[in-house]
């Protein structure tokens, strides 16, 4: 057997002499490695001891490399399109990880800014939570509609569920206003004079169901520092168990908005007024201390201590209440859209 038929042999692979001729054929000179070229199948020249094996070619190394070659190269140009693409990405969204850090950043800022303000005003003393929803809908820019829910205790009453909407018209915004209220979410404080009109059903366990009509007049008034005032002055007409009655509140807040890094905080204060005619005088004195927290572009909230001292009863009774309320701003149609265009159809 020729030297080639033993190299087979120790390979495993059972050929014929005549298949062997063109197996292992060294390289021209140039070459360092060897080359097996391609075998031919097996034919029926093969001798009896190969006569039970299976037909089959061996590729030549060339080949198998050429295609190796052939996929890298195809997934390196895939890759070198892919790129550019991701190059784009990074440079649109200004470096993404970094973008994602900052913006997990900031939400953990809001969050512990929220709770960190939350838990001072519940240490004050046990008080009772006051829940409460407010969803805004800018009609048009000179008009707003809002859907209130709210649990209270005005003038000292035990907890109530007070529901019911609300519709705004307002003035052009004042520049200066504008200045104050940059990150303020909520549209009526940049307007120096705010008209509204409510309507609420006011419930409570074991009482009659309660409607109120309300009409309200607020202005704001800009000042040095950049400190918002407001002065709101409502009325409460009420009908409760066919019995009329009402209530004139006063309400004085100042407001001012600080950052903390790339986020913005507002704290305000709030002292109201009301008179009863229920007891005719002035019976109730209500104090405010709270936080704004805007969370992205549509949700503003807003925690606040709250302190009344009422006269209308003897003894006077004095109630302390931790308010959480959440105010959600929609625009009835896109502002950027409607800037651009002014005649674009409302969503």
């Amino acid at each position: 057997m020729s030297i080639y038929g033993r190299r087979a042999r120790r390979l495993g692979i059972r050929v014929s002499e005549s298949g062997l001729s063109e197996l292992c054929k060294p390289l021209e000179s140039e070459r360092l490695a060897c080359q097996y070229c391609q075998l031919r199948p097996f034919d029926n020249s093969l001798d009896s001891e190969a006569s039970g094996t299976l037909k089959m070619s061996i590729p030549k190394i060339s080949n198998v490399a050429n295609s190796a070659l052939g996929l890298s190269s195809s997934a390196l140009r895939r890759i070198r399109r892919l790129l550019p693409r991701l190059m784009s990405f990074g440079n649109k969204s200004g470096e993404p990880v970094r973008a994602f850090v900052a913006l997990a950043s900031k939400r953990l800022i809001q969050a512990a800014a929220f709770f960190a303000f939350a838990s001072l005003c519940a240490g004050a003393q046990a008080p009772q939570l006051l829940p409460e929803i407010d969803t805004y809908l800018r009609i048009n820019p000179l008009m707003r509609a809002y859907f209130q829910a709210e649990g209270d205790r005005d003038g000292g009453v035990p907890i109530q569920a007070t529901i019911g909407p609300s519709l705004q018209f307002y003035l052009k915004p004042l520049l200066t206003l504008k200045r104050v209220t940059t990150f303020d979410l909520d549209d009526a404080k940049k307007r120096p004079l705010v008209l509204e009109a409510g309507y609420r059903v006011i419930t409570a366990p074991n009482e009659p169901v309660e409607n109120r009509f309300m009409p309200i007049v607020t202005a704001a008034l800009p000042t040095k520092g950049l400190l918002l005032i407001t002065d709101r002055n409502r009325a409460d007409l009420d009908w409760k168990a066919g019995v009329f009655s009402w209530r004139y509140r006063n309400r004085l807040a100042v407001q001012r908005t600080f950052s903390i890094g790339s986020y913005h905080v507002s704290p305000y204060l709030n002292a109201e007024v009301y008179y009863t005619s229920q007891y005719s005088k002035w019976s109730t004195t209500q104090l405010e201390a709270g936080g704004i927290f805007p969370i992205g572009r549509h949700v503003q909230m807003d925690a606040y201590y709250e302190h009344q001292n009422n006269t209308g009863k003897k003894p006077n009774e004095q109630v302390n209440d931790i308010g959480v309320a959440a105010h959600i701003f929609f625009p009835l149609r896109d502002s950027r859209t409607t800037e651009s265009n002014p005649k674009a159809p409302a969503r």
